[in-house]
């Protein structure tokens, strides 16, 4: 039988208004943290997009091509895909924001929704297989979803903060490599008029003298995905936008990596310059590239 001491502290305990708050506060971010609804509204999206690419790649010498600046394209594709993706989020989540590389942002919400629906315009267009949807779910700021789907591999990378990162429902794990040698990273080649080529060569004669090799897929979103997975031991890139990393960056993160910028700061969904590895070859990169950098 309980004393009524203890019966007091019980009763003190479970109506306590600070103790409510707390619990208020940690059910709220278990569910920013945990929501599966999201990730599946992200995946089915995702999945539609993909759906439509594939079948507009058996066409494409028929499709509409603009140019919004030189080496950089659009098409009538990315804009459909684009479209197809917004309208399956906005029935789950109708008054959610949305930050979407064609039509730019729509809305004001603490959730917002950024997304890219034909990440590496360039292969698809001339029928090179490597390009990718990439969605991420943003939290007052935060990512907190994330999921890049490459429909020629048919291979769905999917990450929640705190849940880890997987690949087709099964845990990956950035690489175990102790340092630059014998890496390989992967990166991305300026194509503005407007970037740096001559900072991004130095870093690249650079990193090529310490590594066993570089890729440039074209891809952004699947090089971050790749880091993650361990295929890649790790990535730079100067002057990406938000869409094309956000999911990447958290499936590193969740993935027991680090981003950073070109600098180790934290600056790289606003700045665009990012770095992605493990610790210990993120440190060489960083350091690597430092002398490098204007």
């Amino acid at each position: 039988m309980l004393s009524p001491l203890m019966i007091f502290l019980l009763r003190s305990v479970r109506f306590s208004p600070a103790l409510m708050l707390i619990n208020a506060a940690q059910n709220e971010s278990k569910l920013a943290v945990s929501s599966p609804a999201m990730i599946t509204t992200a995946v089915r999206a995702a999945r539609a997009a993909a759906n439509y690419i594939v079948r507009a790649s058996r066409r494409i010498d028929n499709l509409k091509i603009d140019q919004k600046a030189p080496n950089d394209y659009v098409s009538e594709v990315d804009q459909q895909a684009e479209q197809l993706i917004i309208e399956t989020i906005r029935k789950a989540y109708p008054d959610h924001a949305i930050l979407a590389e064609e039509s730019g942002e729509q809305g004001d919400h603490d959730y917002q929704w950024i997304i890219d629906p034909l990440d590496g315009t360039t292969n698809f267009l001339h029928g090179y297989p490597c390009y990718s949807i990439s969605i991420a779910v943003r939290l007052k700021g935060r990512i907190e979803h994330g999921v890049i789907y490459d429909p020629n591999l048919d291979e769905l990378f999917t990450a929640s903060r705190g849940n880890g990162a997987m690949m087709n429902n099964r845990r990956i794990r950035v690489a175990r490599r102790e340092n630059l040698q014998g890496a390989l990273l992967a990166t991305g080649f300026p194509f503005r008029d407007n970037q740096n080529l001559e900072q991004y060569m130095a870093t690249l004669r650079a990193l090529i003298q310490k590594t066993s090799g570089i890729r440039r897929p074209g891809s952004a979103a699947l090089d971050l995905a790749y880091v993650a997975a361990g295929r890649v031991d790790g990535f730079w890139e100067f002057d990406l936008r938000p869409w094309d990393i956000a999911a990447g960056v958290l499936m590193v993160a969740e993935a027991g990596g680090l981003v950073t910028d070109m600098h180790g700061g934290h600056d790289f969904l606003d700045s665009g310059n990012v770095v992605a590895a493990n610790s210990k070859v993120l440190r060489d990169i960083l350091t690597t590239i430092r002398p490098h950098l204007q």
